[in-house]
């Protein structure tokens, strides 16, 4: 698509409320599904804004600076990644992740590439990302191609970095578990504008199944016993990197996990960091993520909080890990005083998003 497509209109449709669509659906917050698609959108922007001011820091440098978060705080002046923060304030994975949501919506609930590529790059432009140093590798260099006119389809396997696994929660929230090949091509579609690599996505698929089946009221033990399948049919559909197997990774991560029950959340952390990694490439990310959620035994803040303390990718980390344990307790089970803290300073209406989703994916 060229570029003066992707341009035209992108600034109205990033962020947007949609009263209307509200309506014509016949939307309730008692709606089939409300509490735990909620439950994952204020987890994953808990978890993002619990990460934020640790980001991209050696755990003992948390450990010097912080000592142990466990709650909000600014980005401190010492983190280029976060100084500009407040405390409260999600990143650019909850920021990606809306733009992903209001595609999402605006095309009723299918999955079009090219508008969630305009969605993004409205949101980078309107923020100067390209300039800030916010953006992704991979994402940075796949919407520049886009920029200067190159179009979707041929991007090449590009990106094997996390960041389509970071936004995919609103799409897990929306895509049904039943029909498994369309579930992947759906992710598949969502990673494409920046990720089309098999391992980005691959991991994107393990978040979006997660947190779709937690939707669906899937117990975790059932959930965790699935993702190392649904990963290897993500990932070995197309194979265009020499990365290992997320599912192997997947499954050494519930080990270590295993391994941790009893010890103290300083230990804990400290193994998963040395042991599976905490950087921003999908195969280090995902399974630490993952392995967060079996730790924290689906807790939305016991697990934004042992993300926050990771070091690394704390904010991506923690973003995906929270989603997928928000959608497993419900927006019940994360703090009254996080989502106030979270309306009052980002701003977005987390509610009214889950009453399109909800009603989206239970219609008819």
């Amino acid at each position: 698509m060229p570029i003066e497509s992707l341009a035209a209109g992108a600034a109205a449709s990033v962020f947007c409320d949609y009263p209307m669509r509200f309506k014509r659906y016949g939307l309730t917050t008692s709606s089939k599904g409300y509490s735990f698609i909620l439950g994952a959108l204020y987890g994953q922007a808990a978890g993002d804004a619990m990460g934020m001011p640790s980001e991209l820091w050696p755990q003992q440098q948390v450990r010097r600076f912080f000592g142990w978060i466990d709650d909000f705080l600014p980005g401190p002046t010492e983190n280029f990644a976060a100084s500009e923060f407040a405390a409260g304030e999600f990143t650019d994975d909850t920021q990606q992740a809306i733009a992903l949501m209001d595609a999402l919506i605006a095309a009723d609930g299918e999955v079009e590439p090219e508008r969630i590529a305009r969605n993004i790059i409205a949101w980078a432009e309107g923020i100067d990302a390209f300039n800030k140093n916010i953006l992704g590798p991979s994402s940075k260099a796949a919407l520049l191609a886009i920029l200067s006119g190159q179009s979707i389809d041929t991007l090449g396997a590009n990106g094997v970095t996390n960041g389509a696994a970071m936004r995919v929660a609103p799409l897990g929230c929306l895509l049904s578990s039943r029909d498994r090949q369309a579930f992947i091509r759906a992710v598949r579609l969502s990673c494409s504008p920046t990720h089309q690599s098999d391992i980005a996505v691959a991991g994107a698929t393990a978040i979006a199944w997660a947190v779709s089946r937690a939707v669906e009221g899937a117990a975790w033990s059932d959930i965790k016993t699935e993702l190392p399948a649904i990963a290897d049919q993500a990932q070995l559909e197309l194979v265009t990197t020499f990365s290992p197997l997320l599912s192997r990774r997947l499954a050494w991560g519930f080990e270590v996990a295993g391994r941790l029950r009893g010890q103290n959340d300083a230990a804990v952390v400290a193994e998963l960091y040395h042991t599976l990694g905490a950087g921003m490439d999908t195969i280090e990310s995902v399974p630490a993520a993952l392995a967060l959620v079996e730790c924290a035994q689906g807790d939305p803040r016991h697990c934004a909080v042992l993300a926050a303390n990771l070091g690394g990718d704390t904010d991506t980390i923690g973003a995906m890990a929270t989603a997928v344990c928000g959608a497993l307790r419900g927006v019940e089970a994360i703090p009254a005083a996080w989502r106030e803290r979270i309306r009052q300073v980002n701003g977005v209406d987390f509610e009214s998003y889950a009453q399109t989703l909800s009603a989206l994916r239970f219609k008819g």
